[in-house]
């Protein structure tokens, strides 16, 4: 069973979501049960540095795109911290600049992010049926979110059956819209632009092109495959999602438990386990410290998010200043919309010691929130997986959720805390629910808080259990494991 894994992104060589986490811990997860993996992303500036050795694989030409970008080149290489080889796709005039993945230093899009991931797609589809001259023929190209949907395009027009796909929808609100007339840019047929293929509203969609043409698809938790059918969830999409249901399945996100282990993270000041929780207390004076929070009572209530409305984080502005005044206590770690920023600024003015905000996102704080934070706070208005709340069920904090996709499949009344509605009043209600249960257990010295933080230590949400589900979902497709 041989495994091309397609993302945008990867940790740890470039990251800006829960993706990069994926791409960086399923592929060594489905290689330790038995599969041959390859993973493919771009040749981002940067990337190839972060190798320990790089050679060319194959050259793939000038692949057909308008204007044309040069010849365009397969690199291979390792990393230590990981068994799976790596391919990148190297084509400087597309891949070799400042700024990120998808958005340049300013945090505007590239203008041409339709060129750029279509020649992405494109190449990896030729490295599905170019075996022979790479020497390892996929049976399986697995394709995760937009940058890679044309990939199912490419290989339906050419009218390829091997090798099959797997498409997995990581968040179907980013949907890879362009022009109409891009089709006729990167080399597609004319005849794909209808409703029974790229067009989406008199445009073409990239995801639409995963979601139409892959063999499979899976979305990244249970509950969030159900969700995408409706028509409040399916954003556009789920009429399509609902013909297609026979097809879709729901398989949970994991955690890499040698990143996420409280008790041999090196970033933390003090490791900790189940079983030695009085520790964890140094981690919680340690992130006061540092974020500028006075002592207090508690709880500490963390947040790391993106901080976009999607997260929720308009209801937590609403609903924090009731719970200051009650005397819990508030960490956020994170970037996004400039209001959801200004906000929670002006709050860190008006709560100076209680409430404290890092525009920014970095890695080994965030480890640090895990550990010192009481509660973690997910309020998303959807959550197709998330990851926050399986790194905190990991660390002991409490994760304090909505009832919605991934966050429904993870988050038990024991573990944590949930509340059903998109409604400020209910989160502030949960949210005081929580800081109750707190106080009274420290008041009454019953160490009913502790057995909780041990219940959710135990939760198990390693990788392991996933790339099972995936090698399911390849065997049905004809891919099976040697022996």
């Amino acid at each position: 069973m041989k495994i091309l894994f397609a993302a945008s992104e990867m940790y740890p060589l470039i990251k800006t979501g829960g993706l990069a986490d994926v791409a960086g811990a399923l592929p060594d997860a489905l290689l330790n049960a038995g599969a041959e993996v390859r993973v493919v992303l771009p040749s981002y500036r940067g990337v190839v540095e972060q190798l320990d050795s790089v050679e060319e694989l194959i050259s793939l030409g000038d692949i057909g795109l308008s204007p044309a970008v040069g010849e365009v080149k397969v690199l291979q290489g390792t990393l230590s911290s990981l068994k799976t080889i790596i391919w990148l796709i190297d084509c400087p005039a597309m891949f070799e600049r400042d700024g990120g993945p998808y958005q340049d230093e300013n945090g505007e899009d590239w203008e041409d992010n339709m060129l750029r991931f279509a020649l992405f797609s494109k190449a990896i589809a030729m490295l599905g049926v170019m075996g022979e001259q790479s020497g390892w023929q996929p049976d399986i190209i697995h394709l995760n979110d937009w940058q890679t949907g044309m990939v199912a395009a490419w290989l339906h027009s050419w009218n390829v059956q091997q090798p099959k796909t797997v498409f997995t929808i990581h968040n179907l609100q980013y949907q890879g819209v362009f022009p109409a007339e891009s089709l006729a840019r990167i080399g597609l047929p004319q005849e794909l632009y209808s409703i029974d293929g790229l067009e989406y509203y008199g445009q073409i969609s990239f995801l639409k092109a995963g979601l139409y043409y892959a063999n499979q698809i899976t979305a990244v938790s249970p509950s969030y495959a159900q969700e995408i059918q409706s028509a409040e969830m399916g954003m556009g999409l789920e009429g399509l999602l609902r013909s297609r249901r026979e097809s879709l399945c729901g398989i949970l996100n994991g955690v890499d438990s040698v990143q996420w282990n409280p008790a041999t993270d090196r970033v933390l000041h003090t490791n900790y386990s189940k079983n030695s929780l009085a520790k964890r207390l140094q981690n919680r004076n340690e992130l006061k410290a540092r974020i500028g929070l006075r002592d207090g009572q508690g709880p500490l209530f963390g947040l790391v998010s993106r901080l976009t409305s999607q997260k929720g984080i308009d209801l937590f502005v609403e609903a924090a200043p009731a719970l200051l005044n009650a005397g819990a206590q508030f960490a956020v770690l994170g970037s996004g919309d400039s209001d959801l920023e200004s906000a929670l600024l002006q709050l860190a003015r008006e709560w100076q010691g209680e409430f404290a905000v890092e525009i920014d996102y970095d890695e080994s704080l965030a480890h640090l929130f895990m550990a010192g934070s009481d509660l973690l706070l997910v309020p998303s208005r959807f959550e197709p997986c998330g990851l926050t709340q399986l790194y905190a069920l990991r660390y002991g904090a409490l994760p304090l959720v909505r009832r919605t996709g991934g966050l429904a499949d993870t988050v038990d009344k024991q573990s944590g805390f949930l509340f059903e509605n998109i409604d400020s009043g209910e989160l502030q209600e949960c949210m005081f629910t929580a800081l109750n249960s707190y106080r009274d257990s420290l008041q009454s010295g019953s160490g009913e808080w502790e057995q909780r933080q041990q219940y959710a230590m135990e939760q198990e949400f390693g990788w392991g259990k996933s790339a099972q589900n995936y090698i399911e979902c390849y065997r049905a497709l004809g891919a099976d494991l040697i022996e």
